[in-house]
């Protein structure tokens, strides 16, 4: 009984990735969309963390949060797209948060242990790039 409960199957470890990898995905796109719907109103008013310009700050939030986020939901080019969410979310951890308690950067640091695992375990058997690969 407790050998059971302690082994992994190699579905379930997919399971896993794939609940993992829609749930982040997902979540993480829900940040993104309202930055897209608002772009030309949030375009003068979004911080510019490192240096780069209020426009192109939002734009590459953007771009990792939703498109980003889109191609790791089902799970195409995964790795790729987990790059620049993963850079996101060091900024906002590291540099937007970086001098605030860890309540204030909870959920991001969160979401990069998230990307981080992701990127390191892959997709799972259960995603587009695994059909790819065949």
């Amino acid at each position: 009984m407790l050998r059971r409960l302690w082994s992994s199957r190699p579905y379930a470890i997919d399971l896993g990735l794939l609940l993992l990898r829609i749930s982040a995905a997902y979540l993480i796109m829900t940040h993104g969309w309202p930055k897209l719907i608002h772009f030309a109103e949030r375009a003068d008013s979004f911080q510019d963390p490192i240096g780069l310009g209020k426009a192109v700050s939002l734009s590459l939030a953007l771009f990792a949060e939703f498109f980003c986020g889109a191609f790791l939901l089902v799970g195409l080019f995964s790795r790729i797209v987990l790059i620049p969410l993963m850079v996101n979310m060091m900024v906002i951890v590291f540099v937007v948060h970086g001098p605030k308690p860890l309540g204030d950067k909870e959920l991001s640091l969160f979401y990069l242990i998230s990307f981080v695992c992701l990127f390191l375990s892959g997709p799972g058997r259960y995603s587009v790039d695994n059909l790819l690969k065949k």
